[in-house]
């Protein structure tokens, strides 16, 4: 779970590097360094699946698009262009999807390794 934070932190920070993105990327690569020192190697592969936090968020951002969509305020109405959700949403779909395989697929191999001394 914390490689996965760690994934969606980096992700953030790189799509907002104009304004608070560096603090993001700081943080990521601090955390990404702890968990590194700290823990089992192969659990990196949550920071893939992390990886489409951003992507979702995105998604859903964009849910009424494409095209202008508008909405009532109390100081009226507000008008925003949308983009189409379905390739952020598939992308987030195929990144989370491809490290949870591969995390899977690593925890077999471990467990079928054989033992050392053998």
């Amino acid at each position: 779970m914390a490689w996965f934070a760690v994934g969606a932190c980096l992700v953030a920070g790189l799509a907002a590097i104009l304004t608070v993105g560096l603090g993001f990327l700081v943080l990521a690569t601090v955390a990404a360094g702890l968990l590194l020192w700290k823990g089992p190697r192969n659990a990196v592969v949550g920071g893939l699946a992390g990886l489409a936090l951003p992507l979702f968020y995105i998604a859903y951002l964009n849910r009424g698009g494409p095209g202008n969509v508008c909405r009532s305020s109390s100081g009226g109405q507000t008008c925003t262009d949308e983009y189409t959700p379905i390739p952020f949403l598939v992308g987030g779909v195929l990144v989370f999807v491809a490290g949870f395989v591969i995390f899977l697929l690593l925890e077999r191999g471990a467990r079928n390794a054989p033992a050392p001394g053998r």
